[in-house]
């Protein structure tokens, strides 16, 4: 059995893995961390980690980028491993957490769904092909209430082409202030904001006459949910410190 505290425990999110775990006899929420600690729920909920009277096995956060110094400090302070689902770090924040894998085990994902990290490798192997013949763009659909832009699964998913072109590529994600035509090393990405929309994502390889889409559409922030689980039980006793991906699980 896996004991989680849950960061984020009273957001949507939070609510949604709250669901999934009552379903599961693999782990189990021994703790939750909010600034709404006035709301009861079935485990005690702390305003921050250092408050935590418990000892987890791992720690998921879905909360605010805002946090990620607390849960460092405490996972590194405990040598708890953390499952970081949170989207919306800087630059600095993402290098803060690579240094901090060095000591603790980290499994950091911008999108907790198996269907996307698949849609990330397909992308890679159509950019193999594909690369310097083809445009490439991508589209990212979210509901009204995301604040930020572009998603981290959008940069996930240009970063992985990234790679496979040896980095030659730039990103765009704004063409309306230049008026120039498009340059050849260029990802553009776009983000589209509405409704409650849970997540999409589209990846458009434009050639000379044929079109090449692949896609993901989220139905439910389920999907989320249950791969920060599955995260959190693969992470549960880990030793080795490191920065896990989606794929050193789905490899295992």
């Amino acid at each position: 059995m896996t004991d989680i505290m849950l960061c984020g425990c009273q957001g949507k999110m939070g609510r949604v893995i709250a669901d999934c775990v009552s379903a599961r006899d693999d782990c189990r929420i021994i703790a939750g961390v909010d600034v709404n600690t006035e709301e009861k729920r079935e485990f005690p909920v702390y305003r921050s980690p250092s408050e935590a009277t418990v000892n987890p096995d791992v720690m998921i956060d879905f909360s605010h980028p805002s946090l990620l110094e607390e849960l460092l400090t405490y996972s590194l302070g405990n040598r708890v491993p953390l499952v970081i689902a949170t989207t919306g770090y800087n630059e600095e924040q993402i290098a803060r957490i690579e240094t901090a894998a060095k000591e603790v085990p980290i499994f950091f994902s911008f999108n907790m769904s198996l269907g996307v990290n698949l849609l990330a490798e397909l992308a890679k192997k159509a950019a193999q092909v594909l690369g310097g013949q083809f445009d490439i763009e991508i589209v990212e659909k979210h509901h009204n209430r995301k604040l930020d832009a572009p998603s981290g699964t959008a940069l996930m998913l240009a970063d992985a082409i990234n790679e496979t072109l040896d980095n030659r590529e730039h990103y765009v994600y704004d063409r309306h202030s230049v008026r120039r035509k498009r340059d050849p090393n260029e990802i553009g990405i776009h983000s589209i904001r509405g409704g409650t929309i849970v997540g999409e994502h589209e990846i458009i390889f434009a050639g000379r006459d044929e079109i090449i889409t692949l896609s993901h559409t989220a139905m439910s922030r389920e999907i989320f949910a249950v791969g920060s689980l599955n995260a959190a039980v693969y992470m549960a006793g880990k030793k080795e410190a490191g920065l896990y991906r989606m794929s050193d699980m789905l490899a295992e």
